[in-house]
């Protein structure tokens, strides 16, 4: 178990994971970021779209743990899932955090609640797929917040060229909805934050 906010970054996080075969997670400034807005918003319910092995929801689960608020984290592959409930326990946040695994364009349409906070590091060709949903999810005045939304115009590796038109299509849903208010900042490979008025 981790003895203080201090001891979690994404290096040591990934290392003490048994599992080494996932996607690359949050970065540490995104995450001191995720940690920020979760301090300043205070919200209740949280939605995280993509689990990964756990270490963005960690980061979330540290602070919504010391006022009562909730995750409910969604990851399609099984093994990531499992592992991300092993780094949940070890770091003593299991009980914040519920996992539900299967595909989000599946789940995310069929909740019947409100969120206050929906972030999303899904597979970026299901960020389109997903926003109305997510919109129409999201409680007035919530946040929704999206990883790698500048994926457009950084100097990208090639492997992930795939994924800009995608998030091209994102970007310019954010930003031509009326119900929200957005910008991306420049932390790691770009942040959306889009409050819904």
């Amino acid at each position: 178990m981790y003895s203080s906010k201090e001891d979690i970054n994404r290096e040591r996080f990934q290392e003490m994971a048994e599992l080494k075969d996932f996607m690359p997670v949050v970065d540490d400034d995104v995450a001191r970021l995720l940690k920020l807005l979760i301090k300043l918003t205070r919200p209740d319910n949280i939605l995280e779209i993509g689990t990964s092995i756990g270490y963005s929801a960690t980061s979330m689960a540290q602070i919504a743990k010391t006022y009562g608020g909730k995750i409910v984290t969604i990851e399609y592959d099984q093994r990531l899932a499992e592992q991300a409930k092993v780094n949940f326990k070890r770091a003593g946040v299991s009980e914040t955090i519920e996992v539900i695994i299967g595909d989000a364009r599946k789940i995310v349409p069929n909740f019947n609640n409100k969120f206050d906070f929906i972030f999303q590091d899904v597979d970026k060709r299901l960020y389109p797929l997903l926003f109305e949903d997510c919109v129409q999810l999201l409680r007035t005045g919530g946040l929704l917040v999206a990883e790698d939304t500048l994926f457009p115009v950084i100097d990208l590796e090639e492997k992930w060229h795939y994924l800009i038109p995608a998030i091209e299509e994102f970007n310019r849903l954010v930003v031509n909805d009326e119900r929200l208010e957005s910008t991306i900042l420049p932390i790691g490979d770009g942040v959306t934050i889009a409050l819904k008025k």
